[in-house]
């Protein structure tokens, strides 16, 4: 796949804090701030395994405590906001991340931090496409959707708090994150990988299991270390202050052309598209991933936490072209380029 390259600016290392470093995106993120020779701290309420920076357990729905936690990251200077938690109801949902990330300014404001850019993450759902057929290309500048949606909630209080205490910001849209995380369950590739493992270890070829009309839409996908550059990228040109970008690898795919690849990698016969919910199947199947696990010593991790099946049943039932142009506004192509 081609890629985005984004030109880097000069920037003066600092501290950054990253919330959710045990995800796909916080991960990455913090690895590509150590090699960058950046002090790094990563949040997550699980231990986060990472040579490279100091981890924090801290559940940032508890405000004294994540008040508490910051005292050790008083000097951050960027903050960049993975931290997620899925719930059934829009309210909801809107409801428990908003309030991470009021926390988290509020904890980093508490303790004196001089933080001089946050980093939020977005993504499709911006667009609507959580809920059917949305205007494609997508670009930043399209109107918000009149149905409420959380990250519109978060990115309203992150640019009212911003003007309030005089630091920057960028948002980031990635679409379908691709990289290495364990236990983060909305990750594409571990959904993929873990359903191949399984499908192969069944004596079973690698079936498409979204519809037909899901296997010939284009998809695009976004490499989780080019997330991580953009990042910052966006923490250091002044281009990106208060901007939206669309982060994508650059070109876009259809599953039918993918899907008999993935077979190959996996040493697998390939078949033709056969539905199957993965939340309702893929549990069933506990067992023989636990058989993998110890044959071929893997990391033990809950069954729950390997792979998120609704995430992949979302995504492979997607009956629509997805495709975000990487880079569209005005600041994007005055700060990068793509090649």
């Amino acid at each position: 796949m081609s890629m985005v390259v984004l030109a880097l600016s000069d920037r003066t290392r600092g501290s950054v804090l990253v919330t959710g470093v045990g995800g796909v995106i916080g991960r990455h993120v913090a690895q590509e701030y150590a090699r960058a020779g950046w002090k790094v701290r990563g949040v997550s309420r699980r231990h986060g395994e990472g040579a490279g920076w100091e981890h924090l357990p801290v559940d940032l729905l508890d405000a004294e405590a994540t008040q508490s936690a910051f005292r050790a990251a008083a000097e951050t200077t960027h903050l960049a906001f993975g931290a997620y938690i899925e719930k059934p109801t829009t309210q909801e949902l809107s409801d428990v991340n908003v309030a991470l990330l009021r926390h988290t300014l509020n904890g980093l404001h508490v303790v004196g931090a001089p933080l001089r850019h946050v980093t939020l993450y977005q993504g499709g759902k911006a667009y609507g496409a959580h809920l059917g057929y949305f205007n494609t290309p997508a670009k930043e500048s399209d109107p918000r959707l009149i149905q409420p949606n959380f990250y519109y909630d978060q990115e309203d209080l992150l640019r009212q708090v911003a003007q309030e205490r005089g630091f920057e910001l960028t948002v980031l849209r990635p679409e379908g994150v691709v990289g290495y995380a364990v236990g983060n369950p909305m990750n594409l590739l571990m959904v993929i990988a873990v359903y191949a493992a399984i499908s192969r270890a069944l004596g079973q070829p690698l079936r498409f299991p979204g519809t037909v009309a899901a296997y010939d839409a284009l998809y695009q996908v976004t490499d989780a270390d080019l997330l991580a550059r953009a990042t910052m990228w966006a923490g250091s040109e002044p281009a990106a202050a208060g901007e939206i970008f669309n982060v994508t690898n650059g070109d876009q795919f259809r599953w039918r052309q993918l899907w008999p690849a993935l077979a190959r990698h996996f040493g697998m016969d390939y078949a033709e598209p056969q539905q199957v919910l993965l939340a309702e199947a893929m549990p069933l199947h506990r067992g023989v991933w636990e058989k993998l696990v110890e044959q071929y010593g893997l990391v033990r991790t809950p069954f729950e936490d390997i792979a998120g099946w609704d995430f992949g049943d979302f995504l492979f039932r997607s009956e629509f072209d997805r495709v975000d142009p990487a880079g569209s506004s005005p600041g994007h192509r005055e700060g990068g380029r793509q090649g």
